[in-house]
C-alpha cells in the first residue's frame, strides 16, 4: 500500500493476522485512504485457542461501575467489531482527524454486494503464512468468537441469568457465503468458456488475415 488510490481499496481479511492488519489499516486511513475489509470472520489471531478464549473471558468481566450500558466498555462479539476496536485503539479517535479517519473505514462479515464483484487485495505484511513462524498456534476469529460465546451462554444458563450474549449470525454468514461462492464459480466457468470461444474464433479466422491484408483491408 505504498501508493494512494482515489477509489476504496477492498481487502480480503481471510488469513490475515488481526494486530498486523489493524496497524497497517490505521496508518492508511490516517493518510486519507479509504479501506473496505470483507470476510472479517476469517481473520486469524496468533496464540492458542484456549489462551485467546481466556483473554476474551477476562475482557468480558471489565465494566464501568457507573451505568455500564452507557459508559462501556462495550464487549463486541461480531468479528468486524473486534477488528474495528483494534483499529480504533491505534487511531486518535477522539480528535477530528481520527474521527474522519474512521469514517473512511468499512468492515463486513462475508462479501456483501457490490464488493463481491470488485477485485480484492491482500496485505503481505499481515498474512499469517508469511509473518507467523511455522508451527506456531493460531485461531480464527469466527471460531474463537462463537466457541467463547457458547461457553459463556452455558455459564449464563447455569447461573440462571436473564440475558444472552454472543454473535448469533455465524450460520447466516456461512449460508450467504456458500451462495456467493456458487454464483462466483458459475460466473468464472462462463467467463472461461467465453474466452475459449473467442480464442478459437481468432485461430479459425487467422488464415484469412493474410488475404485481407493483400486486398488492402
Amino acid at each position: 500500500m505504498a501508493t494512494f488510490s482515489s477509489t476504496p481499496i477492498v481487502i480480503d481479511g481471510k488469513g490475515h493476522l488481526l494486530g498486523r492488519l489493524a496497524s497497517i489499516i490505521s496508518k492508511q486511513i490516517l493518510s486519507g485512504q479509504k479501506i473496505v475489509v470483507v470476510r472479517c470472520e476469517e481473520i486469524n489471531i496468533s496464540g492458542s485457542f484456549f489462551r485467546n478464549k481466556l483473554r476474551y473471558h477476562n475482557f468480558l468481566h471489565k465494566r464501568h461501575i457507573v451505568n455500564p450500558s452507557r459508559s462501556g466498555p462495550f464487549h463486541h462479539r461480531a468479528p468486524s467489531k473486534i477488528l474495528y476496536r483494534a483499529i480504533r485503539g491505534m487511531v486518535p479517535h477522539k480528535t477530528p482527524r481520527g474521527a474522519a479517519a474512521l469514517e473512511r473505514l468499512k468492515l463486513f462479515e462475508g462479501v456483501p454486494p457490490p464488493y463481491d464483484r470488485k477485485k480484492r487485495m491482500v496485505v503481505p505484511e499481515a498474512l499469517r503464512v508469511l509473518r507467523l513462524k511455522p508451527g506456531r498456534k493460531y485461531c480464527t476469529v469466527k471460531v474463537w468468537v462463537c466457541c467463547v460465546t457458547v461457553r459463556h451462554c452455558l455459564n449464563l444458563v447455569v447461573q440462571r441469568l436473564s440475558h444472552e450474549v454472543g454473535w448469533g449470525y455465524k450460520d447466516v454468514v456461512d449460508r450467504l457465503e456458500e451462495k456467493r461462492k456458487i454464483k462466483a464459480q458459475a460466473f468464472h466457468e462462463r467467463k472461461v468458456a467465453a474466452i475459449k470461444l473467442r480464442q478459437k474464433a481468432v485461430a479459425d479466422s487467422a488464415a484469412s488475415f493474410g488475404q485481407l491484408t493483400a486486398l488492402g483491408f
